[in-house]
């Protein structure tokens, strides 16, 4: 391939890392399917550390590619934003299918469940007590990561990385904080419909909070190595609408699973 980059076209080098990283899919889900049956996570880990690796080396190009390399021009940067438009509204209808699951089963529960929502057997969570607390986390944290955004376009990299270094731990908090709900629940996944429409819409949540604080987390280090410009920080850019997304789809899973539940 020429060294010329004189066209507004994301033309990447040729990069191992694709295939790399669908084998770690790939091995993830026979380890996975092992472990289940045998008990054994030894594929499972070794997919999974395929993975991380792929993960670290593949965003090391792609720093390179939008910082030193200076690919990521004008037009490129256009792409790149209407890539994540698509991404995100690919994964609000992913949501979507979960909410549609709930207030299927829960606006006319069948006689099965005791044609009651909750089903009489479930004891659901206080929404005023930890959920309520995680709901104050995230909305915080859109907060600060919106100061983290104005910091950059105003060049003031200390309050971007402080308040940025906030969003990272508010994340982290909220995991903790979930992972101490799902522990204290005296419900499971396998409890009735109203147990896998909460666990699945709240746990794949819980799997973007990870997700967006790994996501921010790599922007902190960027900034820190100085990555970022006033007028070129689409990374960021990418990493706070993900972030805004996963806080608005928490207020959904608030109002309609924990607090309306309970009404």
């Amino acid at each position: 391939m020429k060294n010329s980059h004189n066209h507004p076209f994301h033309l990447v080098d040729y990069s191992p890392w694709p295939l790399t990283g669908s084998l770690s899919l790939l091995i993830l889900t026979f380890g996975m399917t092992k472990w289940f049956h045998s008990f054994n996570m030894n594929l499972y880990f070794i997919g999974f550390i395929i993975m991380i690796l792929t993960m670290f080396q593949w965003w090391r190009d792609i720093c390179r590619e939008g910082t030193l390399q200076g690919k990521h021009t004008i037009s490129v940067s256009l792409g790149l934003r209407w890539g994540m438009i698509l991404f995100i509204i690919s994964e609000i209808f992913f949501f979507l299918s979960f909410f549609w699951a709930f207030f299927h089963s829960s606006l006319s529960p069948n006689i099965e469940i005791g044609s009651n929502w909750p089903p009489l057997s479930i004891e659901a969570f206080n929404p005023f007590q930890i959920p309520l607390l995680n709901t104050i986390i995230l909305i915080s944290s859109g907060m600060t990561v919106t100061w983290a955004h104005h910091a950059i376009m105003e060049n003031n990299y200390t309050q971007a990385i402080q308040s940025l270094l906030i969003t990272v731990i508010l994340g982290i908090y909220f995991t903790i904080l979930q992972a101490y709900e799902y522990y204290e629940a005296s419900f499971t996944i396998s409890d009735s419909i109203y147990g896998s429409t909460f666990f699945m819409a709240t746990g794949f949540h819980g799997l973007h909070v990870i997700i967006g604080t790994i996501f921010l987390l790599i922007c902190l280090i960027r900034l820190n190595k100085n990555h970022f410009s006033s007028n070129h920080h689409f990374g960021f850019e990418a990493a706070a609408w993900y972030w805004h997304f996963v806080d608005v789809v928490w207020l959904f899973l608030y109002i309609t699973i924990y607090w309306w539940s309970i009404n």
